[in-house]
């Protein structure tokens, strides 16, 4: 199961990488403000996967 949303984060980040690079290859100038969207956007789908992982790790009826 893991290893199924690790590799659909993936595409998913790939997804966003390359919708990106469709917008922004054409301009010289990209805004920091831009860039750090664009790194959001994928630690956001990377971190949630991550977590997902974590929780079906986590044995039932445990507790933090």
């Amino acid at each position: 199961m893991s290893e199924t949303l690790e590799s659909e984060a993936i595409t998913q980040a790939l997804q966003i990488i390359d919708r990106s690079l469709g917008t922004l290859h054409q301009r010289e100038l990209v805004s920091t403000t831009e860039m750090s969207d664009l790194l959001l956007d994928m630690r956001s789908v990377l971190a949630a996967v991550e977590l997902e992982i974590d929780l079906d790790k986590t044995p039932a009826g445990a507790s933090n």
